[in-house]
C-alpha cells in the first residue's frame, strides 16, 4: 500500500478506526496543552490569553452582525432573517460600518454550501470560498489595507473547506471562519463581503463582527494588514540561477507577523528547497535568510498534514511528491514577529529538485528553478496606509488553470460495455471540490471486476497518465493497463477510511488517437471486506512547457518500457 500496510496480520478495521481517533485526541490534547501551559507559564502576549482577563480596560463591547432586526432593535420572532440569503454575483454586502475609535477583536463568518438547498430559485450552484473577496478599509481610505479572498484569509488556499487550528485564525470543519487578529482604528472601519464569482450566488452569508468601542487608542497603534497575491505559474527569469516569489513589499513602520502559503505542483518531486529571504530597511542583502521552505513554515524533511497554534499544513491533497499536489500552509509571527522601521520585503526562493526529463544533464536528480502554481496572503501591521504590492485579482484569475489534457470521468462509466457484471453508484468524494462525484463498482466476482474507459489523444506531447481512485475498507486490488500493457504494480485500494488519491502511472509522448485505459481486479486485501472499484476519472495531465522543449521521452517506445519519472528514474541511455 502507498501509505503503508498494518504491522500485524490480525489487526481490523475497527482497530484502525479506533486509533485514528486515538491519535486525532491525542493532537487535540496535545494543542489545548500548548495554550494552556503557555497561559499559564505567561508565555503567550497578553492580548489574547487569560492574565488580561483580570484587568479591567476602558471600552464597550460592541458587535456587527448579519441579524436583521427591527425598528425595536429586536429581530422578527416569526421568522430566521439573520442573514443575507442570496448575494447574487458580483454584489457587496457591508458586513461593518463602524466609528472609532475602536478596536476589532474577532470576526465569525460562514455561507452555505451544501447543495441541497436552493431557496426556491433554479440550481444554480454556490460560490466557492475563494471566490469570494474580503476588504477592509481604516479611517475612511480609499484603498483597502486588507484584500484577500475568503479562503485564504483564514489559511485555506484554493478554495478548500480545510479545519484550520492556530492561534489568530480557526476554521471548524471547514465552514465556520473565525479571526481573532486585533484590528484597531482610530475614526471608522469599514468590512466588504464581495461575490466575484460571474455566475454563483453566495448562498446564506451570516456573519458576526465584535469590537470594543474605546474612547482613544496610544500613539504607536499600528493598522492590520494582509494581502493575497499569486503566479500561476511562477514567474522565471532565465538570466538568474535561482528565483524567487515576492509574498510582500511595503514601506512604512510595523511588525511582519504571518504568511499563507498554497501551492500546486506542475513538476514530480519537491518543490520547497527554497528558503525564506527578507531584506528589512531598504538593505541590499536580506538579513534574514531561511534554510528551506518547509524550515520557515516550522516543519521539516518536507510537508506532513499538522495543525498547531504557530505554524501548520492544513491541506496536502496527496502524500506523494506528484505533478498536481497541491498544499497549503501557515506561519504566524506572533511570539517572533519581524520589526521594520521603513520598509520590508519577503520572499520565498522558487527553488527544487527537477527529475530526468526536466534538466538537460540527463541526471536523475538536480536542484534548480521549478514552475509550480503558487497563492499567498502577507499578515502584517504598521503606521499608517499600505502600499499596494500586488494587484486586486478576478474569481476566475484565481481559479487554478486545468491542467489535465484529457479527463474520462468516472460518473460517465456507468453502461455495461465499459465494465464487468456488478452494481454502479455515485457517490461525492472531497478531493475535487468542484467535480466531486466517484462512480463506484461492486463486481459480482473477481472476474467481473474490471473498468474501461477511452482517453483520446489529439495532439503528440508529454503527457502523465493519472488514475483518480477511491480507497476504502470495500475497496479490492486493481492493475492499470494502457493498451494492453501493464503500468507498475497492481494497486491496492483498501484503507481503514474512505477517501480518493492520485495515482500517476505512466509518463510518455503519445502519438494522436484512441487508447483504452483498463483497471482489472487481482484480488483484495486481507483486511477488506470486498472487491469495490471507486474512480473519480482517469486523466492526461500536461507537464510544464520545459518538459517539451527538452524532449527526453519523445522518441521512447512507451509499449516496450513504461516509465514514470522520479528521483529514482535512471537514465535511458
Amino acid at each position: 500500500m502507498l501509505d503503508g500496510k498494518p504491522s500485524r496480520g490480525k489487526q481490523t478495521a475497527s482497530s484502525i478506526a479506533c486509533l485514528h481517533v486515538f491519535h486525532w485526541m491525542r493532537h487535540a490534547l496535545t494543542v489545548l496543552a500548548i495554550l494552556l501551559g503557555a497561559a499559564w507559564h505567561g508565555s503567550l502576549p497578553a492580548d489574547g490569553v487569560l492574565d488580561d482577563l483580570t484587568r479591567w480596560e476602558e471600552g464597550r463591547g460592541m458587535c456587527a452582525s448579519s441579524a436583521r432586526l427591527g425598528e425595536d432593535g429586536r429581530p422578527d420572532p416569526a421568522a430566521n432573517a439573520d442573514c443575507d440569503r442570496i448575494v447574487e454575483p458580483g454584489e457587496t454586502v457591508v458586513a461593518a460600518d463602524l466609528q472609532g475609535p475602536g478596536v476589532i477583536t474577532h470576526i465569525w463568518m460562514t455561507v452555505y454550501h451544501f447543495q441541497s438547498l436552493q431557496f426556491g430559485e433554479e440550481k444554480r450552484g454556490r460560490a466557492n470560498p475563494q471566490e469570494i473577496l474580503i476588504r477592509m478599509y481604516w479611517d475612511g481610505r480609499e484603498e483597502p489595507d486588507v484584500e484577500a479572498p475568503m479562503s485564504d484569509f483564514f489559511a485555506a488556499g484554493f478554495g478548500r473547506r480545510t479545519t484550520v487550528l492556530s492561534m489568530p485564525v480557526v476554521t471548524e470543519d471547514g465552514d465556520s471562519y473565525n479571526c481573532f487578529w486585533r484590528m484597531p482604528f482610530r475614526e471608522s472601519a469599514r468590512i466588504e463581503v464581495i461575490n466575484q464569482s460571474p455566475t454563483r450566488p453566495i448562498r446564506a452569508l451570516y456573519y458576526a463582527i465584535d469590537w470594543i468601542r474605546k474612547e482613544s487608542l496610544p500613539e504607536n497603534t499600528m493598522y492590520f494588514c494582509a494581502r493575497y497575491r499569486q503566479e500561476y505559474p511562477v514567474e522565471t527569469d532565465p538570466s538568474r540561477s535561482d528565483q524567487e516569489y515576492v509574498v510582500l513589499e511595503t514601506e512604512g513602520k510595523g511588525h511582519y507577523v504571518g504568511t499563507v502559503l498554497s501551492v500546486r505542483t506542475r513538476s514530480p518531486d519537491w518543490f520547497g528547497e527554497g528558503d525564506i529571504r527578507i531584506s528589512i530597511d531598504g538593505e541590499a542583502a536580506p538579513s534574514i535568510w531561511g534554510t528551506g521552505t518547509e524550515d520557515y513554515f516550522l516543519s521539516a524533511w518536507g510537508q506532513k498534514e499538522c495543525l498547531t497554534p504557530y505554524f501548520g499544513t492544513p491541506y496536502l491533497s496527496h502524500k506523494l511528491r506528484d505533478v498536481g499536489q497541491m498544499s497549503s500552509c501557515y506561519r504566524w509571527h506572533i511570539r517572533d514577529p519581524i520589526p521594520f522601521s521603513r520598509s520590508i520585503r519577503v520572499t520565498l526562493e522558487t527553488m527544487g529538485w527537477l527529475n530526468l526529463d526536466e534538466n538537460t544533464e540527463k541526471r536523475s536528480r538536480l536542484y534548480g528553478p521549478r514552475q509550480d502554481d503558487w497563492a499567498s496572503v502577507a499578515f502584517w501591521y504598521q503606521m499608517g496606509p499600505a502600499k499596494r504590492f500586488a494587484k486586486t485579482t478576478t474569481a476566475e484569475e484565481r481559479r487554478l488553470p486545468c491542467i489535465d489534457r484529457v479527463i474520462a470521468w468516472g460518473a460517465d462509466q456507468k453502461d455495461p460495455e465499459h465494465r464487468g457484471r456488478g452494481t454502479t453508484s455515485r457517490h461525492n468524494s472531497e478531493r475535487y471540490h468542484d467535480t466531486e462525484e466517484v462512480r463506484r463498482f461492486a463486481p459480482e466476482s473477481t472476474k467481473e471486476g474490471w473498468l474501461e474507459c477511452e482517453l483520446e489523444v489529439e495532439e503528440k506531447e508529454p503527457l502523465r497518465l493519472i488514475a483518480v481512485l477511491e480507497r476504502s475498507p470495500h475497496s479490492g486490488i486493481y492493475q492499470a493497463s494502457l493498451d494492453g500493457v501493464k503500468l507498475g504494480r497492481p494497486i491496492d485500494l483498501y484503507r481503514g477510511e474512505t477517501g480518493v488519491d492520485d495515482y500517476q502511472l505512466l509518463d510518455f509522448w503519445p502519438e494522436p488517437g484512441t487508447y483504452t485505459f483498463r483497471l482489472e481486479c487481482v484480488g483484495k486485501n486481507h483486511l477488506s471486506d470486498g472487491h469495490e472499484l471507486g474512480v473519480n476519472s482517469v486523466r492526461l495531465r500536461e507537464r510544464r512547457p520545459r518538459v517539451k522543449e527538452i524532449g527526453y521521452l519523445k522518441d521512447h517506445d512507451w509499449r516496450a518500457r513504461p516509465i514514470l519519472i522520479d528521483k529514482e528514474t535512471k537514465p535511458l541511455h
